[in-house]
Order: structure tokens, then C-alpha cells, then sequence
């Protein structure tokens, strides 16, 4: 039997949470102690069965405003999984325009999740048609 302690952050409670577990594939939760609230007790159970990570990342972006363009996964995946996925959001390239939510890769790595942009990107405007623009607001 293995025992580990966590700082629970499915709540601004920041339960300490004590929990004892047999290891194996996948390890079995025991029991847990601490947690303040149902939800705490859960979020240990998955800690220690099955965790689940989300996370930010960017990608390139030609043609564009900005040279990159941040990204998110729409759903947890295992954290196994973590690092394929960030191998497959590495070689994305876009075009701009791009708007927040705008889906850019399905499924990465065999998992339930999407990709989405998280930040507009417009098309890129050269400096000769920016002072044309420029020049036709004040006249």
C-alpha cells in the first residue's frame, strides 16, 4: 500500500487530502482523507486511478497580425496522453484570419477532445495599404 498526499484544486478550499492506494495499471484509491467536500474526494479518486489534465498551448500563424495564436483543449485528457497531443499541436500551422473557438485539430492523439483558438487573429495588413486606409479617414 502506497500513501501520497494532495492539495485539492477543484475548489479555492485547497484541501489537504491524504489517500492510500494500491499501486498496479491502473492503481486502486483505498481510501482518502480530507477533503471538505464531496467533489475533493472524487477528484482524489481520479488523481490517483485516471488523471486528467487540460492545458494552453500556440501555434503559428502565417499571413497574420500575430506570428502565433493561442490554443486550448475543449475537455480533460488522461495524462498520459498529455504529450502526444502537444506533439501533434507542434506541427499546426494556420492561415489567417482566425477567431476565438475556430476547432483546429479533432480527436489529437485518440482522445475525446478539440483544439480551439483562443485568441483572433486578423489577416495581416502591409504598412502601404495601412497609410491608404489611414489617409482616406482624415480627408
Amino acid at each position: 500500500m502506497t500513501e501520497k498526499e494532495f492539495i485539492c484544486v477543484v475548489c479555492p478550499n485547497g484541501c489537504s487530502i491524504e489517500v492510500k492506494y494500491e499501486e498496479g495499471d491502473p492503481p486502486k484509491l483505498i481510501s482518502s482523507e480530507g477533503a471538505r467536500c464531496p467533489r475533493g474526494k472524487s477528484w482524489a479518486r481520479q488523481e490517483i486511478e485516471n488523471p486528467m489534465r487540460t492545458f494552453s498551448s500556440s501555434v503559428i500563424v502565417t499571413g497574420g497580425e500575430f506570428l502565433e495564436a493561442s490554443v486550448r483543449l475543449t475537455k480533460p485528457i488522461s495524462l498520459s496522453k498529455v504529450f502526444d497531443v502537444m506533439k501533434e499541436i507542434k506541427k499546426i500551422k494556420l492561415q489567417a484570419p482566425l477567431k476565438i473557438g475556430d476547432v483546429v485539430l479533432t480527436n489529437p492523439a485518440g482522445t475525446e477532445t478539440e483544439v480551439i483558438v483562443t485568441r483572433n487573429v486578423s489577416v495581416k495588413v502591409n504598412q502601404k495599404q495601412k497609410e491608404v486606409v489611414f489617409h482616406a479617414k482624415i480627408n
